[in-house]
């Protein structure tokens, strides 16, 4: 599946764009597996690292890490940079749902 269409999917996705060398990256990891497991199959959650994919961060216009965004049918509803917990974001997916 192509990240065209990961972000196209009817349910909610939240895009990690991160860095292996960002420490506030290495933060998010463990939120994002808690997420995954509040939210199930109601929304995918995934990652791209910025350095291995510069042309979705050029896309995107990703100037820091990490850059949560939630897309939905494509559709960007939500952008935030840094480090968020996990109910909060559990939040923002099911608001999008």
């Amino acid at each position: 599946m192509t990240f065209q269409e990961i972000i196209n999917q009817d349910k909610p996705v939240l895009v990690d764009f991160y860095a292996t060398w960002c420490g506030p990256c290495k933060m998010m990891g463990p939120i994002l597996e808690d997420l995954k497991e509040r939210v199930g199959e109601q929304a995918s959650v995934i990652k791209i690292d910025v350095d291995k994919n510069p042309q979705a961060a050029a896309q995107f216009r990703i100037k820091g890490v990490p850059t949560l965004i939630i897309f939905k049918k494509g559709e960007l509803k939500w952008r935030q940079s840094g480090v968020f917990p996990a109910n909060e974001l559990e939040r923002l997916i099911r608001e999008n749902l």
